[in-house]
């Protein structure tokens, strides 16, 4: 049987408890714009969509869902690509210019990671596509290639 084919990432979609300011805190930190409303059926947004540099033709949206955010407090949902250690050191000092904590630059499974939190505490991972070359598999928390794993490698 041919399975079909994926055509990429439509949207990533994350909840928020306060649209004005994720609006606004995306924007800064991301350069999302807004290029669509979902306003519910009393007529009140809720919801926005938009383009963020780098994503291509992925749209970012936010909704508000207190409950879901909650629930996403302290988890990481999505990490957004960059080139390598560099462009991860360039968001760590864009964060620092933009009063955004995060951690350091992270020697992660792959390659280097930076983590911080949007303003209802979800995570956002920055993780670099180039490799480190460090095997850190030994280690817990960290990946390592899967028993009997077939498939693309990047």
């Amino acid at each position: 049987m041919n399975r079909p084919i994926l055509a990429g990432v439509h949207h990533v979609k994350i909840p928020v408890t306060d649209l004005a300011r994720s609006v606004d805190w995306y924007g800064r930190v991301f350069g999302f714009a807004v290029t669509m409303e979902f306003p519910d059926s009393d007529g009140v947004v809720r919801g926005v969509a938009g383009e963020v540099p780098g994503l291509g033709d992925t749209l970012l949206t936010l909704r508000v869902n207190p409950a879901a955010a909650e629930g996403c407090r302290g988890f990481d949902p999505v990490s957004f690509a960059v080139a390598d250690q560099a462009a991860v050191q360039s968001w760590a000092d864009h964060l620092d210019t933009a009063g955004v904590e995060h951690s350091p630059v992270i020697e992660a499974s792959i390659g280097w990671l930076l983590v911080f939190d949007d303003p209802d505490g979800i995570q956002v991972h920055l993780y670099s596509w180039t490799a480190h070359g460090v095997d850190h598999s030994d280690l817990p928390g960290y990946g390592r290639q899967a028993q009997g794993a077939v498939g693309n490698q990047r």
